[in-house]
């Protein structure tokens, strides 16, 4: 027994020595600074679906155009490295608000059967770990080709939506959710890379990394509650 932890142990230090071989001090900084900020954006959002699902804070529409304006303002407010504080802020303050509008369809889910978003969260959890620590002990610059794809299969999902919001397709509607998760999944992974070539590059924006990681996270754990829910329902009947 003491034995296989050593060698786990043993090996998990390799680990640890490969990815440090692998990248410069201040990239792993820069990544260490990413994940604790994607963490406790993370963490906002918890706290405004809580929040919103206790009835203690509603702030309805208002969440919905809050998040807009703050994901907006966070594009156009570029980082200029006297003002991390104040994007810090809007960026949990748009995790939070993301939250308020996550919370009614956790309360939903609620009332059909909790264990659904323990599943969800956990199948999100493990799918980001795995992909991003694929991402990094992979060639290096080797998934960024996907970047335009991906973009593509994006734009081709939002036009369906607008779509089928006349057509009404329920085919339509089951496959982008499928898609959705693959899509954000290949998102993690592309992101992953190509926030370690703008650090190698110069840009240090630790906020707007930890943002294009956040919304792969949150649409992927939002896709799967629906796909979990549905799958649910459907052996109900």
């Amino acid at each position: 027994m003491a034995e296989t932890a050593q060698n786990i142990q043993d090996r998990f230090n390799n680990f640890m020595n490969g990815l440090g071989d692998r990248y410069e001090p201040y990239v792993r900084e820069h990544l260490s600074k990413v994940y604790m900020v994607l963490g406790s954006t993370a963490a906002a959002t918890a706290v405004g679906a809580l929040l919103q699902m206790r009835e203690l804070l509603d702030l309805g529409v208002l969440a919905a155009v809050a998040t807009l304006i703050l994901v907006l303002g966070l594009h156009f407010y570029k980082d200029d490295g006297k003002n991390y504080t104040t994007r810090l802020s809007m960026l949990y303050a748009f995790g939070f608000c993301s939250g308020q509008t996550l919370g009614p369809l956790l309360g939903y889910i609620c009332s059909i059967n909790p264990a659904i978003i323990l599943t969800a969260l956990t199948g999100t959890f493990v799918t980001f770990i795995s992909l991003s620590l694929a991402a990094l002990l992979a060639e290096q610059g080797k998934y960024l080709y996907l970047g335009g794809m991906l973009v593509s299969v994006i734009n081709t999902m939002a036009l369906l939506s607008l779509f089928n919001m006349i057509f009404k397709s329920y085919f339509v509607q089951v496959t982008q959710l499928y898609v959705g998760v693959f899509v954000m999944a290949a998102f993690i992974v592309y992101d992953t890379q190509n926030i370690v070539q703008k650090c190698r590059n110069g840009n240090r924006d630790v906020v707007q990394h930890a943002l294009d990681l956040f919304f792969d996270v949150l649409s992927m754990f939002r896709r799967l509650l629906i796909i979990l829910t549905q799958k649910l329902k459907s052996f109900m009947v």
